[in-house]
């Protein structure tokens, strides 16, 4: 994993993809990033946010699966980051092979530049997603019946509403910029790593 990837053609590109399921104030997503960057990503080409691996409809992933071209390199750290959903992983390979691109997710290499794929090594991909797909399902009943325990008992459940005085540093950090036009919406979400839904409700709130 820390050994640097063979040199690319002149043409061709490291990109790098990094995912955090919480947001910034909880994970710290540079140990990803530095790795990536030890394989040869580079801070043009690595890609980060902090979503759910279990949503396929990501912004910075979707933006990775349509800049990377023929003949490029995609590097993750482990195969969860690209997704904890079987099926999604399944799709999302395939957009890939397609593109005919060399795929690391961690320790494992699949190369579709020239449409062979060591089938071992695809099979092993495949069950990592089974297993990753278990995981999820697993602590999301964890997670379920403890919030059933909790409610028998009494305890109020439930996010707490969102004001002006919770909202994110990250955000107020970058508005000035959207309020001055200098940005819009859009990259507004995408330097805070938020979701445009969730742009939406902050501005309407100071606004």
């Amino acid at each position: 994993m820390k050994e640097l990837l063979v040199e690319q053609e002149k043409n061709n590109k490291i990109y790098g993809y990094a995912r955090c399921s919480t947001n910034e104030t909880k994970q710290d997503i540079q140990r990803q990033v530095r790795e990536l960057k030890e394989l040869g990503a580079t801070d043009k080409t690595i890609y980060t946010e902090y979503e759910s691996g279990a949503k396929r409809d990501r912004i910075e992933l979707n933006r990775l699966l349509e800049v990377i071209q023929n003949g490029d390199t995609l590097v993750t750290t482990e195969v969860s980051r690209i997704s904890r959903s079987m099926k999604d992983l399944i799709e999302i390979l395939d957009i890939l092979k397609d593109k005919m691109v060399k795929v690391i997710l961690g320790s494992f290499t699949l190369d579709f530049r020239n449409g062979d794929v060591d089938p071992m090594v695809k099979a092993m991909v495949n069950m990592l997603g089974v297993f990753g797909e278990m995981e999820r399902d697993i602590t999301s009943s964890r997670v379920k019946s403890g919030l059933e325990n909790a409610k028998a008992n009494g305890k109020k459940l439930g996010r707490p509403n969102t004001t002006i005085d919770n909202i994110p540093n990250i955000f107020l950090k970058y508005y000035p910029r959207y309020k001055s036009k200098k940005i819009n919406k859009a990259e507004l979400a995408k330097l805070c790593k938020m979701s445009r839904t969730t742009i939406y409700k902050y501005i309407r709130l100071l606004e």
